[in-house]
């Protein structure tokens, strides 16, 4: 287990703008991180920017799209212009939609995929060898509880983050001998406006409105998670429940889903 300082640690996050990105750069900043912040709103991206500037952290933007090459190759290019390397990669970037699976367009699930996964997959292969001359270096990605638990009407999702939990178990394991680090989070419900943003709502989610972990303590666990040197945490108590429940008594959970299919 390697514990690391947070002070001074050069770290890249994709999908900054806002939710568990803005937070997370934020609480990074507070302790004295050097940050390069990835999204693809200017306007949103500069406002996190000046927050972080403000808490303590250095900046530095790299607007893009994490689905573009040319675009992650900037983001990388500018970890090593400004800072000189990279210590820390947060694969944050993602989206979703609602709805059921047989009423979709197969280009629903490809452009989730091609976010949540693919890009994800491509921007750490990217960063593995400014990484290996990083200090302590580490690969975050940020998963969901639904890469635990599948649940109905957002198929797609589900898909995605399970797809990001194998691939991060698979890799942390290649990478050991390099000293990478790897953490998977798997957030559960978390205020943020994740669900304004949706490539694609039909009808009503029926659990839009159970309770929601704040973003900042969402980061906060994660910052934590960090320092510490964790391979994987579940920062909610509700998400850790329906893990535990799902691990039990999955006919159970089975059943409790088939409600909202």
């Amino acid at each position: 287990m390697t514990r690391r300082i947070i002070h001074s640690s050069r770290v890249l996050i994709t999908g900054a703008s806002s939710g568990i990105g803005r937070a997370l750069a934020i609480e990074l900043a507070r302790q004295g991180a050097r940050l390069v912040l990835n999204a693809r709103r200017l306007d949103r991206l500069q406002a996190v920017a000046d927050e972080s500037q403000t808490a303590g952290g250095q900046v530095a933007l790299a607007v893009g799209d994490v689905t573009r090459a040319d675009d992650r190759a900037a983001a990388l290019a500018a970890a090593e212009r400004r800072f000189g390397g990279l210590d820390v990669l947060v694969n944050n970037a993602g989206v979703s939609a609602w709805g059921r699976f047989e009423q979709a367009a197969p280009e629903r699930l490809r452009q989730i995929m091609e976010v949540n996964f693919f890009a994800l997959a491509e921007m750490t292969r990217a960063a593995l060898p400014l990484l290996a001359r990083g200090q302590n270096p580490l690969v975050v990605n940020i998963a969901s509880i639904l890469g635990h638990r599948g649940i109905p009407l957002q198929s797609e999702y589900c898909a995605s983050k399970f797809a990001v939990r194998g691939f991060s178990e698979a890799l942390r394991a290649e990478l050991a001998k390099q000293h990478i680090d790897l953490l998977v989070v798997s957030p559960g419900s978390t205020e943020s406006e994740f669900f304004d943003h949706l490539i694609e709502k039909a009808g009503e989610m029926p659990w839009r409105t159970q309770p929601k972990t704040p973003a900042a303590v969402v980061a906060q666990k994660i910052v934590r998670a960090i320092e510490l040197g964790r391979h994987e945490i579940v920062p909610s108590r509700r998400g850790k429940l329906l893990v535990w429940l799902n691990r039990l008594a999955p006919r159970l959970v089975d059943r409790w889903m088939e409600r909202y299919g």
